[in-house]
């Protein structure tokens, strides 16, 4: 059973400058609730007992967001406001299922996975990136089901636009199982476009196995000097390890960079 996951939280969200000079981007808020709240019920709602954060120092703000329980208490002895008492007790909720771990140095994804090796349990985890929403349907719910059915190691799909291939890893599809799954022959990351075995993308829902720490521990740096997930997932898959793309059924949401930061808000405003 798929019972913890990961979030890496470490990255400096550049792509949302000037506003996370001075703000953790999980912590803006999205139609008036903060993003990584979404991320967070969507692990609920699948089932999950335990989140494991990757911070760092400079995003030290949402362990402290987690952590203002004499802030909550004080406030609630001076307002009679039930909705401050409502606020409270989720805060309080999500903070007994979360535990931190540190990336100090923006080494990449895989290195941000590493970090959390001695608190992984279970054979296999879930991984989800606060910068991708999926709306509508629990896609990390789904991804589950499909784990529990085929006993393998998941992947979100998505099929991009060809000219922004490079955003993104990129999969080879092998066999398709049924509407929704296919096996998966390789994986690429930011391929350019040439390169692109297709335009079928990994979208930040992963679910893994724990034998992928140690492809991390000897995994040297690929594009940009960083460890990338990618790279151990197809070695992985190199050595015959199953790998399931799932087509979810959810609205995606790139809510990392401003123009989709804005239309995120829109989208669920409305929805």
């Amino acid at each position: 059973m798929i019972k913890q996951a990961i979030i890496p939280l470490a990255g400096l969200g550049t792509r949302l400058l000037p506003l996370t000079s001075v703000f953790a981007k999980e912590l803006l808020p999205i139609n008036g609730k903060p993003g990584i709240e979404y991320i967070l019920d969507e692990c609920i709602e699948a089932g999950i007992k335990e989140v494991v954060f990757i911070i760092s120092q400079k995003k030290k703000m949402i362990k402290d967001y987690f952590y203002k329980d004499s802030f909550y208490k004080n406030l609630i002895k001076k307002k009679k406001d039930s909705r401050i008492n409502k606020e409270y007790k989720k805060i309080l909720r999500y903070k007994k299922m979360i535990k931190f771990v540190y990336q100090n140095k923006p080494l990449g994804t895989g290195d941000a996975v590493l970090k959390t090796q001695k608190l992984i349990k279970n054979n296999f985890f879930l991984m989800l990136l606060p910068d991708d929403l999926i709306i509508k349907q629990n896609c990390s719910k789904s991804m589950i089901q499909v784990h529990n059915r085929y006993k393998s190691s998941v992947m979100a799909s998505l099929k991009v636009n060809k000219k922004d291939v490079s955003r993104w890893g990129i999969y080879k599809l092998g066999k398709k199982i049924n509407k929704k799954n296919y096996l998966i022959n390789d994986v690429v990351e930011k391929p350019s476009i040439n390169r692109a075995p297709s335009n079928k993308a990994v979208i930040g829902r992963y679910i893994l196995p724990k034998k992928i720490f140690t492809k991390l521990l000897n995994q040297k740096p690929g594009k940009g000097g960083e460890i990338h997930i990618t790279d151990a997932i197809q070695s992985l898959i190199k050595d015959e390890n199953k790998f399931i793309a799932h087509n979810f059924s959810g609205k995606y949401l790139d809510c990392g960079s401003m123009h989709g930061y804005i239309n995120s808000n829109l989208e669920i405003f409305k929805s």
